[in-house]
């Protein structure tokens, strides 16, 4: 049996995301065996982004400074800005690489059964983005879900009065995906969305 501080850690870390109790304990016996090259580093990070941690004024981001990194980057495109349900979809985009503009966090979905209102979601501060002008173009890059697609529509219809492209992700068959084993979902998105040849 471990100590109760040890317990206290392993059923932390056991709550995150992607961490189950055995992947807990594994983790926390790491970092018992590597104390010196593994607990110091990790708890230094943590206090600091602990202290630092603050949402972007902006986008919505979650980062260490204000405006974030994304935001104050001079490289970025200003005209093209992306609107995301999560900062974790912003993230998963950004590690893409391909998306050369700006971010919009909405900070979750419009959702019936979770109460979630449009007046919950930051589309108000995406609209007054919109309005004030130097956007060319609004990518809706919603999740392929029911709450996702509802979003967009909303997030769409907010902005049809402004003069701005507006464009969304494509959805359908994922690159190395086999037609058998993908969902009908899926394939009814991917037949709705096919192009021609050439």
């Amino acid at each position: 049996m471990a100590s109760q501080e040890i317990e206290a850690l392993t059923s932390a870390l056991a709550r995150l995301p992607g961490f189950g109790p055995r992947s807990a304990r594994r983790a926390v016996l790491h970092l018992v065996k590597k104390r010196e090259a593994a607990l110091a580093p990790l708890r230094a990070a943590l206090t600091a982004v602990e202290e630092r941690l603050t949402t972007c004024a902006t986008c919505g981001n979650v980062d260490t400074t204000d405006p974030c990194a994304i935001c104050a980057d001079p490289r970025r495109d200003p005209r093209a800005l992306c609107v995301v349900e999560d900062v974790s979809d912003l993230w998963a985009l950004e590690r893409s690489r391909l998306f050369p503009g700006r971010f919009h966090v909405l900070g979750g979905r419009l959702s019936a059964l979770e109460g979630v209102r449009p007046e919950d979601l930051a589309i108000e501060a995406l609209v007054a983005r919109v309005a004030g002008g130097g956007v060319d173009e609004v990518v809706l890059a919603m999740n392929a879900t029911l709450e996702g697609q509802t979003t967009a529509h909303y997030v769409a219809e907010r902005l049809e009065k402004f003069p701005v492209r507006l464009t969304q992700l494509a959805h359908g068959l994922p690159v190395g995906g086999e037609l058998d084993y993908l969902d009908e979902g899926t394939l009814a998105q991917a037949l709705r969305a096919r192009r021609p040849v050439g």
